[in-house]
């Protein structure tokens, strides 16, 4: 009799929580407040919606999920020792929380329908910033209160590294929901905002490290497309584009002519100047790639000094000011690379966990259960592990929630070896 009572009360659960799922997909790109109260209705759904037993062989028998969950206790057991203070260990172990999001979500995600739904989701909120950044652009939308950037920089609801990196992997999601799509209308219009994120990417907003995710991605599309003489393709088409846009006046053209610049004024092998020394015209300090090779610098220090543990799981910023402090101004919290950070923290141990996690996922990604859903995935892997090489996106929280929620909701569609060889 226990369970009738209790079973409209976990069924009722586990429906809201996969809403809350799916409207996730559409708050990331928009509200961070919004993807916390989402998060936290799935984890008290997924609580209260029983199948204990089925929700643990879900967990079990996904190898992306177990690697996932290996990276997360390294990084838990990573708060067992070094000399970070303990504000430092709960505030990073609560960022890569979005790890453990993985295991719940793909339960909510295992039915075909859920997951085209949450697809959806994220492709209605990513085609409304993108319309909004172009309105917003084009003087017809003003600037609000609760926007960013302006007229010259058009972000919405983020700051525009992350604007650019979301317009990229939206230009890549729009393709291939034109090509999967059935209804002529339908793929003209996911293809027309394709392209108008492509140009949003290029001629509205500067990023560089958008710019590496988008080439990236879109030689992936060239290879789906004709194997390595799609590749082949799409570098060209890549090269007359880059050769545009260089020397037209734009985002682009600037964010280009800034790296140059910056690149040429560097002194390789040369130490910063003391902070006293340290003035507005000094290009090295001032410029942002000299500023990532200080941080580069100092997280290679800290590596070689603990390079099989690391120093612990938040321990970077107090080692990086120890490790510099008679070399270098900064005291830092990230090197803006998640792999130095991540070696940084948990060694050796901790960089081999998170290549597995992207090797792992690469690899199954054939087994999803539609090339829609296969391609994405592959494109998430590229889009995050291209990102981490200039950015610590598994720290950021749009970024690295943006990760842990398409992972939980492609790889809930993961199949059997049998079934799923479209490699």
């Amino acid at each position: 009799m226990g369970s009738g009572i209790f079973r409209p009360i976990s069924s009722g659960a586990d429906r809201g929580a996969r809403w809350c799922a799916v409207a996730l997909g559409f708050s990331l790109p928009i509200s961070v407040a919004l993807d916390s109260i989402l998060l936290g209705l799935v984890l008290v759904g997924f609580a209260l919606g029983g199948a204990y037993a089925e929700k643990w062989r879900a967990i079990r028998d996904n190898p992306v999920v177990l690697a996932a969950l290996a990276l997360y206790a390294m990084l838990l057991i990573g708060c067992l020792y070094g000399e970070a203070a303990t504000a430092d260990r709960l505030s990073f172990l609560s960022k890569y929380s979005d790890l453990l999001g993985i295991p719940l979500l793909i339960h909510f995600f295992r039915d075909a329908a859920t997951r085209r739904q949450g697809i959806t989701a994220l492709a209605a909120s990513l085609a409304l910033v993108l319309l909004w950044s172009t309105l917003f652009k084009l003087g017809v939308i003003p600037q609000l209160p609760f926007t960013h950037g302006n007229e010259m920089f058009p972000v919405v609801f983020k700051l525009k590294l992350t604007h650019n990196l979301l317009m990229a992997f939206a230009a890549f999601l729009f393709t291939y929901l034109a090509l999967a799509a059935g209804d002529r209308r339908l793929q003209l219009t996911w293809a027309a905002l394709a392209v108008l994120a492509v140009i949003n990417v290029t001629l509205m907003v500067q990023g560089a490290t958008g710019y590496l995710v988008m080439a990236l991605l879109a030689l992936y599309v060239g290879y789906g497309w004709r194997g390595w003489r799609g590749i082949a393709a799409a570098a060209a088409v890549g090269a007359v584009l880059f050769g545009t846009l260089a020397v037209v006046p734009g985002p682009f053209q600037q964010r280009m002519q800034q790296m140059v610049r910056e690149a040429s004024q560097l002194r390789p092998g040369h130490a910063p100047p003391e902070p006293s020394q340290i003035t507005p015209g000094n290009v090295f300090i001032e410029s942002s790639l000299g500023r990532r090779l200080e941080f580069y610098r100092g997280s290679l220090a800290i590596i070689g000094d603990h390079p099989v543990i690391g120093v612990g799981t938040g321990g970077f910023p107090k080692a990086y000011v120890e490790k510099t402090k008679e070399t270098s101004p900064y005291e830092v919290r990230n090197p803006h690379n998640e792999y130095l950070l991540m070696m940084s923290q948990t060694g050796l141990i901790g960089l081999v966990l998170l290549l597995h996690l992207f090797w792992r996922q690469w690899r199954l990604a054939p087994r999803l259960a539609t090339p829609l859903e296969t391609h994405l995935a592959r494109g998430l892997v590229l889009t995050i592990a291209a990102g981490c090489l200039f950015n610590s996106f598994l720290l950021d929280h749009t970024e690295g929630l943006l990760f842990a929620w398409m992972t939980g909701l492609l790889y809930a569609g993961l199949q059997s070896r049998e079934i799923g060889n479209r490699e």
